[in-house]
């Protein structure tokens, strides 16, 4: 075991994994059309302008526009190389925590500009008071850190 493990926050890292979360979720459903899309510009072929304007010829003009392509897939690949990777990591964890939880957890730290809105939407739904809301979203917090990180 290394002993930077020993000195790590694991709440801070369950915050932000959680926050990491939406966005991780949107690369992948994303990737396929991104890349889709860079395939379909890196393969259409340029037609001259006859708008009487001078224009550069460059001979490698298309050379170039697949080389760009390529390195914008190869980007894009791995992005979602990572995010599938932080899914598999994380989506266990996320399943282990009750419909409540979740719900907790989600409405705290989706939006951070609007958490104080969240403990608001947090006491309507389940009647509590504000006190009780932070309770139950460290609850809920530190469950997923160790689902995550051990104890």
């Amino acid at each position: 075991m290394s002993i930077i493990w020993k000195y790590l926050d694991k709440r801070s890292a369950a915050v932000e994994a959680l926050k990491d979360h939406s966005s991780m979720k949107f690369i992948i459903s994303q990737t396929g059309d991104e890349i889709k899309n860079t395939y379909d510009k890196m393969s259409g072929v340029g037609s001259p302008r006859f708008d009487g304007m001078p224009h550069s010829n460059n001979p490698q003009a298309g050379e170039e526009r697949i080389l760009k392509g390529i390195e914008e897939i190869d980007v894009l690949k791995e992005r979602y190389r990572q995010a599938a990777e932080y899914m598999e990591w994380f989506k266990p964890a996320w399943e282990e925590l009750t419909e409540d939880e979740q719900y907790v957890l989600e409405t705290f730290y989706d939006d951070e500009d609007y958490q104080s809105g969240a403990v608001y939407d947090i006491c309507d739904r389940y009647h509590i008071e504000r006190t009780s809301a932070y309770k139950k979203k460290n609850r809920a917090l530190a469950k997923l850190a160790v689902l995550l990180f051990g104890k």
